[in-house]
């Protein structure tokens, strides 16, 4: 997903689509996340019974395209050029390298995370629905980019 691969969302497969195809082969039952934020949707593996175990493992599908977890997210990368993304999808960045190259203190870094975090708008999967592409589309930062 991207703004430079010419993908569309009538080529999408939605997630929920994947689990039922998944389970028309393998019996899979619905996992709790393991941690805040999880942004995959976790199947475990079934046992005859209807259980999970855990030694058969399990299977997760991300879901940013069809179902939406912005408002969920706990997620920031920095990218090679000291820039704070808050969204696989974001339109730009937050600028850090100086602070980092200034060799600030780890309170002066949380102070600045903290700040640009509380101030987050980035909800591309949320909103995108709402927009009109067209050329007026404001420009993403491409995922492989800052790293996803």
């Amino acid at each position: 997903v991207g703004t430079t691969n010419g993908w569309r969302m009538d080529d999408v497969l939605p997630s929920a689509e994947v689990i039922r195809l998944l389970q028309t082969e393998f019996p899979l039952v619905a996992l709790e996340p393991s941690a805040p934020g999880e942004t995959a949707q976790r199947w475990g593996y079934a046992t005859v019974q209807g259980r999970h175990d855990p030694a058969l493992g399990e299977v997760g599908v991300i879901s940013s395209v069809t179902q939406a977890f912005c408002h969920d997210c706990n997620r920031a990368r920095l990218s090679t050029e000291g820039k704070l993304y808050l969204c696989l999808f974001a339109g730009q960045g937050h600028d850090l390298r100086d602070l980092l190259r200034n060799q600030a203190t780890d309170e002066q870094l949380k102070a600045a995370i903290g700040q640009v975090w509380q101030q987050r708008d980035d909800r591309y999967s949320e909103l995108r629905g709402r927009h009109t592409p067209g050329p007026a589309a404001p420009r993403r930062v491409e995922m492989s980019y800052i790293g996803g």
